[in-house]
């Protein structure tokens, strides 16, 4: 169904092909996953099948992709449109209407399709999305990870021949996550239907792949193979796969299921030990001073000289009796939380609990309609922006909202002088989270990931006292993820308190003292990782689903164990 013959593209004023002897066929009917590291080029791959590589995005294609028989060099994205449904890693640059509804039905109405034909797949979609309850809701008023399940329908809706995904699971919580893969794996099944989707969550997609096609570094030739011939030297691996590979598991597991079959003896070695803490005890250290300029939107304003100072000591962050309504709804109602210096807390639950709002409500950015809330001493609603920037820091799910420069090095240099830090500040922070990311390179031309990563090297430059971090995994590999945790758990220490947004239970397992866990606008669980996260099947990690009884949560811990 495609077909990809000694392809290579290089983007115009690169060094050399960002993609390189790409050569190997998706079969039809087949579920393959692109996989590799960060920035090695796989949205540029799935550009190619969609005709958006070259057409859209500039450069030069060499070599041929093929599509149900079409040539993507002399077919437009319009004249594929019939056969690829395409969706790319930011759902709001996909989105042409204004509610659920109309956004499902827009591609079948481009393609001319009968009224009663839409009507029916409309309704088939919304139930197997789970959509059914936001049908006529404004695409604006949704969570990012209900707004990635609208944009999969609306390519759905067509019933293309093939269909393009780019991080199709990153903004969904796992039971969402698993139904949208569930939905592909009946495509494939049922309908003969190609999926041909990049994914960094390789424990969730993994298991459900045909092939797999692996791009082992920028330029590399990939690795295509089964899942488990693939994971058995690839780079990027899930927990199950890294656990199969400490215990000398042969052929790798790539389920839970698979690895409890096998886990028996590695059980009995962990007998009577202790797991280690995922994350570093809670220290009662004071917050950490930030930096005279400390930003968040908007930026570019120096705080005050006369602005009350950041307090020391008492919580980083206290919401109490927090209700927030958005038009005729209630996004949060009844919430407290008290946040501590050096602590990390994770908000987890499914799209659209409220865990955005309660960030957007620490950041100022809302107004409760009840409850009080405090952010590092002040009222956040109620401060002055060029005097809040100085307590609090943001990083949103959307990461183009804080960046503007033309560069990745003038972004670098702004954000060293706004936060009053010293020159290469940003840079350094960039280069320890995602290295390679040219100075030279605008940050449009980046990855969903890169952007993300850029975003975040910009406000931890101010080291504010509060971070608030949306979603900051989505387009992150295992290696950027372990090296975010590193920078995190480092300004926990010296006493900075950091509260994420997550689906990602790996990450919230790997750094997080608490897990606060909300359902429908209410806080309904809160206490230490160990205890909520392994109570939750949804949000339980690998390793502990596999080691259970026993309280091991991450692959670190049993390695340290067993050294």
């Amino acid at each position: 169904m495609i077909r990809f013959e000694d392809v290579r593209v290089t983007y115009d004023g690169a060094d050399g092909p960002t993609v390189r002897d790409v050569d190997f066929t998706v079969p039809e009917g087949e579920l393959v996953l692109l996989a590799g590291p960060s920035g090695v080029g796989k949205s540029t791959v799935l550009g190619a099948v969609s005709g958006l590589v070259p057409h859209f995005t500039g450069g030069t294609l060499g070599g041929r992709v093929t599509v149900a028989g079409r040539d993507t060099r002399t077919h437009k994205p319009r004249d594929l449109a019939d056969v690829v449904g395409t969706v790319g890693q930011d759902p709001l640059a996909h989105f042409v209407t204004d509610t659920v509804e109309e956004e499902l039905a827009y591609g079948m109405e481009s393609l001319g399709l009968p009224p009663q034909a839409m009507r029916r797949r409309v309704e088939e979609t919304l139930d197997l999305l789970g959509l059914a309850e936001l049908r006529d809701r404004p695409i604006a008023t949704l969570s990012g990870g209900q707004r990635q399940r609208v944009a999969i329908g609306s390519v759905l809706t067509p019933h293309p021949a093939v269909l393009v995904l780019d991080e199709p699971t990153s903004a969904l919580d796992p039971a969402a996550a698993e139904e949208v893969l569930a939905v592909l794996q009946r495509l494939v099944h049922d309908l003969g239907t190609t999926v041909f989707l990049a994914e960094h969550r390789l424990e969730r997609v993994i298991h459900y792949a045909d092939q797999v096609v692996l791009l082992p570094e920028p330029g590399a030739a990939p690795v295509v193979g089964t899942p488990a011939e693939v994971m058995a030297v690839s780079p990027v691996c899930p927990p199950v796969v890294d656990l199969g590979r400490l215990a000398g598991w042969s052929p790798l597991p790539l389920t839970v299921r698979d690895a409890r079959r096998r886990a028996a003896p590695l059980r009995e070695r962990l007998a009577g030990r202790t797991p280690p803490p995922g994350a570093p005890p809670v220290t009662a250290a004071p917050a950490a001073r930030p930096a005279p300029a400390a930003r968040r939107w908007p930026r570019r304003r120096p705080p005050r000289p006369e602005a009350d100072p950041v307090p020391r000591s008492g919580p980083a962050a206290e919401v109490r009796g927090l209700a927030v309504r958005r038009g005729r709804t209630e996004t949060l109602h009844g919430v407290d939380l008290v946040v501590s210096p050096g602590e990390t807390v994770a908000l987890m639950g499914r799209n659209g609990a409220g865990k955005s709002t309660l960030l957007a409500a620490l950041a100022g950015l809302v107004q409760p309609s009840a409850g009080v809330v405090r952010a590092a001493g002040a009222v956040p609603h109620r401060t002055p922006p060029r005097d809040l920037v100085r307590r609090v820091g943001l990083v949103p799910q959307e990461p183009r909202d804080l960046l503007y420069a033309d560069t990745v090095a003038a972004e670098c240099r702004a954000a060293d002088r706004d936060a009053g830090a010293g020159p290469g500040t940003c840079r350094a922070l960039l280069s320890g989270l995602l290295p390679g990311i040219a100075d030279d390179t605008h940050p449009r031309d980046l990855s969903e990931g890169q952007r993300l990563t850029l975003a975040l090297a910009v406000v931890l430059t101010a080291r504010p006292p509060l971070l608030l971090l949306d979603e900051p995994t989505r387009g992150l590999d295992y290696a950027a993820k372990a090296r975010l945790t590193e920078i995190l758990r480092a300004l926990a220490a010296e006493g900075h308190a950091i509260v994420l947004a997550t689906h990602d239970v790996e990450l919230a397992v790997e750094l997080a003292h608490r897990v606060v866990l909300l359902a429908q606008g209410e806080v309904i669980a809160d206490g230490p990782t160990a205890d909520v996260a392994v109570a939750s099947p949804s949000f339980a990690p690998q390793v502990a689903k596999i080691l259970a009884p026993q309280k091991w949560l991450t692959v670190a811990q049993v390695r340290e164990a067993l050294s």
